[in-house]
């Protein structure tokens, strides 16, 4: 049972923020029947069926040395993001976008489920991209149709010039978006009131850096999440539960 103050002083905190920073991750979309990376129930703990750590068999130089084994691995991404939808954690962060019209979302996740629960694009950063549209390598040709591709043998190939296909997904070794992450330092630049960490252990500097930055301000932090993470103890408020959960109370208040 989440605490209930603990409830109330982050509504409270985010009703008086004008600023505010929704950090998410893949325990957002756990509800959505999407499994985590890592922790309980992560896809990537341990190593893939060729005894390859994920970070080596889903990256940038894989796609490149052997397309056909990388995405495999895209393909389950891709499967598991087309097989479910957003669920109530999604649509509460939009709604709190549309309360709360300066409201950012700065998200992990490559599902696309925070478009489809109607956040707003020009204030939803996707740092680590998205699954679609697809493109080729060789032309730049687009194929906007995933779930086709996957029902064919892999890696897909450009119906233009045959080469290989990808997504606008970040895979590991590779550099972040430049546009995305402009607008990241852009926003932090100009200071947030509150920051929420969602689903996420943080584990990565430009998704930690928002929260040290707000802390150091003298902002609001807070941090819903099922397990504790290294972050959780530095919180102004740490909500142990599910998005699901909390979220949509969250913004009734607001």
């Amino acid at each position: 049972m989440v605490d209930a103050a603990l409830v109330l002083q982050t509504a409270c905190a985010l009703r008086h923020a004008r600023r505010i920073l929704v950090i998410t991750g893949a325990g957002l979309s756990a509800d959505s029947g999407l499994p985590t990376y890592r922790g309980v129930g992560g896809l990537y703990n341990g190593h893939t069926d060729e005894g390859l750590p994920i970070e080596v068999a889903l990256s940038g130089p894989m796609l490149r040395r052997d397309p056909a084994l990388c995405w495999k691995y895209i393909a389950q991404l891709g499967s598991a993001c087309l097989g479910g939808q957003p669920n109530a954690g999604h649509y509460a962060i939009a709604e709190l976008q549309r309360r709360k019209p300066q409201c950012w979302v700065l998200t992990q996740n490559v599902d696309g489920y925070h478009r489809a629960a109607g956040s707003p694009p020009e204030r939803l950063i996707e740092i680590h991209g998205q699954l679609a549209p697809l493109f080729c390598q060789s032309c730049g040709a687009e194929a906007p149709q995933l779930g086709e591709h996957l029902q064919r043998p892999l890696p897909p190939l450009c119906a233009t010039c045959h080469g290989v296909l990808r997504p606008p997904v970040v895979l590991f070794q590779e550099l972040l978006p430049e546009l995305a992450l402009n607008v990241l330092y852009e926003e932090m630049a100009k200071g947030f009131d509150a920051v929420l960490s969602v689903g996420t252990t943080a584990s990565f500097p430009y998704i930690h850096e928002p929260m040290l930055r707000t802390r150091v301000a003298g902002g609001f932090t807070a941090e819903i999440n099922p397990e504790p993470t290294d972050h959780s103890i530095h919180m102004d408020a740490f909500l142990r539960c599910r998005a699901l959960d909390v979220m949509g109370d969250l913004v009734s208040h607001i």
